[in-house]
């Protein structure tokens, strides 16, 4: 695989769905999900890409897909034989691929907050809870909490996902498929975070995605990448303030330092944003998995 030449995005003769970082292709029974090196902040996609950024969030995927004890849509991160695409071109898609059972999407994000940052941190410092969790009085920016809670929003084809109560999700979906999708968006939470500990790196919180798959609750898209969730090193953590992170919050950091206004089609990122990015991606991949993708 080439880490170094970006991949803006990709054109195969299969139906396609463009989102702001993925093309996801129509195979019929299996979908075919590509990570480009598009990166979005602020709902836009920004002109310059991160160079190997789909590589990294497919293997760290892979890796959680083949660690987590859960029921989930990953086949392959191979390129089918019969998609047909020159050599060089499958060359350029290696690992980048991932072969997916095709399930129908649950409506909702299923965020599991273990630290109070963020959308959750606006929230309680305005009412003391997060999505209808009330919380304890006197918590500081990036606490951890007492217990990780459970937060759903709503999934928006564009603009921002809005967060919602449990019973708001309860009362669309029914209590019983809520209740389950809480108590495993939890589970997977808490084997994530007991595998990163000694390893070094805090999930703050993160969000889950999952469908019906032959009548059964799967795991699907992406899961437990820096596009996903809040990744910190472990032994620069002090609460009362923000923390140095492994995910994009670095570039939202310059976006919103550079004075552009967030209506008009965001500035190129400059090359020292883009490496320290890249790096950042990088990092907690390598320090997660232990491997360096030579």
């Amino acid at each position: 695989m080439d880490l170094s030449i970006p991949l803006l995005e990709t054109d195969l003769p299969y139906p396609r769905r463009q989102g702001k970082v993925r093309d996801v292709y129509d195979l019929g029974n299996d979908l075919l999900i590509i990570s480009s090196d598009r990166i979005s902040a602020f709902d836009w996609i920004l002109p310059t890409p991160i160079p190997s950024k789909g590589i990294l969030l497919t293997q760290l995927s892979k890796f959680w897909f083949d660690h987590l004890s859960v029921e989930h849509h990953f086949v392959s991160d191979q390129l089918p034989e019969s998609i047909p695409v020159s050599h060089e071109e499958r060359s350029r898609l290696e690992g980048r691929v991932m072969l997916t059972r095709k399930a129908q999407v649950i409506p909702f994000e299923c965020v599991v907050r273990g630290y109070l940052e963020g959308s959750g941190w606006t929230e309680y410092q305005q009412s003391g809870q997060v999505c209808g969790v009330a919380l304890p009085p006197g918590l500081r920016q990036c606490d951890r909490l007492p217990e990780p809670i459970f937060t759903p929003a709503t999934k928006a084809e564009s603009g921002h996902d809005e967060n919602v109560t449990f019973d708001y999700m309860a009362s669309k979906l029914g209590s019983e498929l809520a209740q389950l999708l809480r108590d495993r968006s939890l589970e997977v939470y808490r084997q994530a975070s007991q595998w990163a500990s000694p390893r070094g790196i805090i999930v703050a919180d993160t969000k889950f995605e999952w469908g019906f798959y032959n009548g059964r609750v799967i795991l699907i898209d992406e899961v437990l990448t820096p596009d996903s969730s809040r990744f910190w090193p472990a032994d620069k953590y002090a609460p009362g303030h923000s923390q140095p992170s492994f995910d994009k919050q670095f570039v939202r950091e310059w976006l919103m330092q550079c004075g552009w206004d967030r209506n008009s089609p965001p500035p190129a990122l400059p090359q020292n944003i883009v490496d320290a990015t890249r790096q950042k991606y990088w990092d907690v991949y390598s320090q997660i998995t232990g491997d360096t993708l030579e």
